[in-house]
């Protein structure tokens, strides 16, 4: 399992990102081959992360470049800054 970590500052506004993310960029990650989970994080004070979780390493790194176009393209004016990335495999996994 692979996973890539964006955090977003200074976002104008999370909660319209995340709507648009709800509707727009989520259809499109799924239909990823080996999508298997996003989250979208509202870290408060104009802070947010997302989490994409893959079942390969390429599909997580081809994550990355999507989501940066797509965030250029759909919420550039609500988004200033770029993304700070972290992406790799998952070393622990726990689930309930």
């Amino acid at each position: 399992m692979h996973i890539s970590i964006r955090r977003y500052d200074k976002v104008v506004s999370v909660s319209e990102v995340c709507r648009k993310i709800e509707t727009s960029f989520v259809p499109q990650l799924r239909k990823f081959p080996g999508f298997i989970a996003y989250y979208a994080i509202d870290g408060g004070g104009g802070a947010m992360a997302t989490v994409s979780v893959f079942s390969t390493e390429a599909m997580a790194l081809e994550s990355n470049e999507t989501a940066a176009a797509w965030m250029k393209e759909n919420v550039a004016d609500l988004q200033p800054e770029p993304a700070t990335i972290i992406a790799g495999k998952a070393r622990v996994v726990s689930t309930a």
